[in-house]
């Protein structure tokens, strides 16, 4: 519950890209949450070298799965373990990937509306911890409304 506001969450696990088939009916439930639910969190390790790819991975999976178009929010968390390498300033060669700092990465298309909003946090120093809630509660606000439009007595307007 956030606020007043009760909903249920549930944590899946991750996505694997080209799961062995007799791997496949284990990860059925996590499948079935997904197409059930009204709105996904999904949260990307942004230390990890290879998290770009990751995000590809769920986008193209949610695809699959008929998903895609639901309410997401993408949540980039370990911003505390981030680390680049900045480049020097006579330097003119094209930067890559490594060059980038957090700010840079907060204005590039991580940030942009895909169709979803965008948060960066840290967990371990909860760093941004009360934004996502605040985000989260507007979010199933938003759905309860759709849902019940009658039943405002949870939350104030």
């Amino acid at each position: 519950m956030i606020g007043n506001l009760p909903f249920l969450l549930s944590d899946t696990v991750g996505f694997i890209r080209k799961l062995p088939h007799h791997l496949v009916e284990s990860f059925k439930s996590t499948l079935d949450e997904v197409r059930e639910s009204d709105l996904l969190l999904h949260v990307v390790d942004i230390s990890h070298p290879g998290f770009e790819e990751q995000i590809r991975v769920v986008d193209e999976t949610l695809r699959e799965l008929n998903s895609a178009e639901k309410p997401l929010i993408l949540v980039f968390n370990k911003i505390d373990s981030f680390s680049y390498t900045a480049k020097d300033e006579d330097d003119l060669t094209p930067a890559t990937r490594e060059n980038y700092s957090l700010a840079d990465l907060k204005n590039t298309w991580m940030a942009s509306d895909r169709n979803h909003r965008t948060i960066f946090i840290s967990a371990k120093t909860k760093e941004n911890i009360p934004e996502l809630q605040s985000l989260l509660y507007e979010k199933v606000k938003s759905i309860h409304i759709k849902r019940y439009p009658y039943n405002d007595l949870l939350f104030e307007k």
